[in-house]
């Protein structure tokens, strides 16, 4: 059986909005609230939310195999503000694995709890050239020495408190989402590029008129930036889960950005044998292009279902995307690959 087509056209416009709705790690309903609106039009899907907050869309399927998941996160990296300075900026706390020096004259907007957004941009301490040189070179950027600047007429505490920014606010650092040449450009594509991989392996099946051969369940998870994503929400019925996350590209790595990539071990170990087997025989089958790799600095949300007693096959698939945690980049040959590789193990026993 061949696999339906991609809707390309389809997948950069969910990609797209989805990367441009700031998400980081506890603040990523608006972008749960996206996904679970785009699924709502698929009838073949159930749809509930877990109490932490993640989707799951049931597709519920009259078969004698137990039932699979997949699984891909929303939330992101990002920041909360720690303290309000002397001089009205603002000093950060990181939200996951952010690098310091990547972010360094980024936009960000400030959410507050209010509701209000503020602009603003992060520097280090000592930005301005012509007053400390080539100190400013020297400059460690870290939590102590990188501040936002806010676009709002404040020298001081005070006067910042005033604007409606309090001490765990939100800090959403601009993703500038640029597609060209078959590239995809962005922040965060870790692992919204992951959820658009899922989202278009549904709609071609849907319309294709076709359907997985056995029950499977999508999480979207919530809190994967932080470590514990999906330790929750995934039934205790299911057999297999499928973990759809980046593959990490750079040296000393297989990866690349044109293939999809099966994670045989990263930090957490070893990944489920018996499930890597199925999956590339299913790549062969299909002749999805595709490489195998070790992540030695990654963890993944099949993983925290296993530290939480999950008793399921894990496996874990990606796209090759490279500079990640930092301004990442994709392609539409990498991404293409893993929508298929989804279809293909929806579609199989």
């Amino acid at each position: 059986m061949s696999l339906p087509a991609i809707n390309q056209d389809y997948f950069i416009d969910f990609l797209v909005k989805l990367l441009n709705i700031p998400s980081p790690t506890g603040f990523a309903e608006p972008a749960i609230a996206f996904v679970e609106k785009e699924l709502s039009q698929f009838k073949q899907l159930e749809l509930s939310r877990t109490r932490k907050g993640a989707l799951v869309a049931k597709w519920k399927v009259e078969s004698d195999l137990p039932p699979a998941a997949l699984t891909a996160h929303v939330d992101t990296l990002g920041a909360v503000v720690k303290e309000i300075k002397p001089n009205g900026r603002l000093k950060l706390s990181r939200i996951g694995g952010l690098q310091w020096n990547s972010v360094e004259t980024e936009g960000v907007w400030v959410l507050t709890s209010t509701g209000e957004k503020i602009r603003g941009s992060v520097l280090i301490d000592k930005a301005s050239g012509h007053i400390y040189g080539g100190e400013g070179g020297r400059t460690p950027r870290d939590e102590d020495h990188m501040e936002v600047r806010l676009d709002a007429r404040t020298t001081s505490e005070k006067e910042t408190r005033a604007l409606g920014i309090n001490i765990g606010d939100c800090v959403a650092f601009d993703p500038r989402v640029e597609v060209r040449n078959g590239f995809v450009r962005s922040r965060f594509l870790d692992d919204k590029a992951c959820v658009a991989n899922l989202v278009a392996a549904i709609k071609s099946l849907a319309e294709s008129g076709q359907s997985p051969v056995r029950t499977v369940y999508f999480h979207i998870s919530n809190y994967e930036e932080v470590g514990h994503g999906a330790s929750a929400g995934i039934p205790s019925d299911v057999v297999e889960l499928v973990t759809v996350d980046m593959a990490v590209v750079g040296e000393g790595q297989e990866s690349d950005e044109f293939h999809a990539t099966l994670c045989i071990k990263d930090s957490g170990g070893v990944y489920h044998e018996g499930l890597n087997k199925k999956l590339r025989a299913l790549a062969e089958k299909h002749g999805i292009p595709y490489k195998t790799d070790v992540y030695p600095l990654y963890g993944s949300d099949g993983e925290a279902f296993w530290r939480a007693g999950g008793d399921v096959a894990v496996a874990l698939i990606g796209p090759g995307i490279d500079a990640s945690h930092n301004y990442e980049r994709a392609h539409m040959d990498g991404l293409n690959a893993t929508t298929n590789w989804i279809m293909a193990y929806l579609l199989s026993e």
